[in-house]
């Protein structure tokens, strides 16, 4: 059984995705955000940077002890390795699967939520910070659909933790949206993995854990989410 440390994030929607495709038994265990549950000391001792998701393993392959992993990227890296599902298994296959993972990891998602942030929660409009991640976006955007043509997925015809790294990174925030027009294969490629069972599956997750996910965030939360520093010994 796999504990999922989890909120409804586009971070957190990544280990739901590959856990409804794969079917593999767990269990959900609520982390809100916003009232700073990433910061009890239960939570840091699996999740040291005090970010979601995070998850515990209680029976992982080399049948030891339970086996907690943190990082999106590299939770779906291990649950790709113990299954054996969602990765290629010859080894160029799997090198673009991971080229691609961690260029979700290192570009469309830290991009992306910057865009998000000076758009929607900045407590002052900054147009350059705005234009600039908004570009920045787009542009990551462009790569992804230059991939996208003639491969159905991003590593061809298998769906893999590629795709669900990627996926929930498409224009998350409604209100502050991106022109998807200019990139018709983005937009092919997203409709395919909306319309997956266990990508339906996945997101009912999120709308159970919390129902008014997505709302407007409280001065509050903002500073729980936004105003973190380094920490005093």
């Amino acid at each position: 059984m796999i504990d999922l440390y989890y909120w409804p994030t586009p971070n957190g929607h990544k280990i739901t995705l590959f856990l409804e495709e794969t079917g593999l038994p767990y269990t959900i265990k609520p982390v809100d955000i916003g009232r700073g549950d990433q910061f009890k000391p239960e939570y840091l001792a699996i999740s040291p940077n005090n970010k979601m998701p995070a998850i515990v393993d209680h029976g992982p392959v080399d049948g030891g002890a339970p086996l907690s992993v943190f990082e999106s990227g590299a939770i779906l890296v291990y649950l790709a390795g113990k299954t054996g599902r969602c990765i290629p298994k010859d080894a160029r296959g799997k090198v673009e699967c991971l080229e691609w993972l961690f260029w979700q990891v290192g570009g469309l998602g830290p991009m992306t939520g910057q865009h998000g942030h000076f758009s929607n929660y900045a407590p002052e409009k900054i147009p350059y910070a705005m234009d600039r991640y908004r570009k920045e976006s787009e542009r990551l955007l462009d790569v992804l659909d230059r991939r996208l043509k003639g491969r159905r997925f991003i590593t061809g015809d298998d769906y893999t933790i590629a795709d669900m790294a990627c996926w929930p990174w498409i224009d998350p925030y409604s209100k502050a949206p991106l022109n998807l027009e200019p990139f018709a294969e983005v937009r092919r490629w997203r409709a395919a993995i909306a319309a997956r069972p266990a990508t339906i599956r996945a997101l009912a997750r999120g709308e159970e854990v919390s129902p008014s996910s997505g709302k407007t965030m409280g001065d509050e939360e903002k500073k729980i989410l936004f105003g973190q520093g380094a920490r005093s010994p």
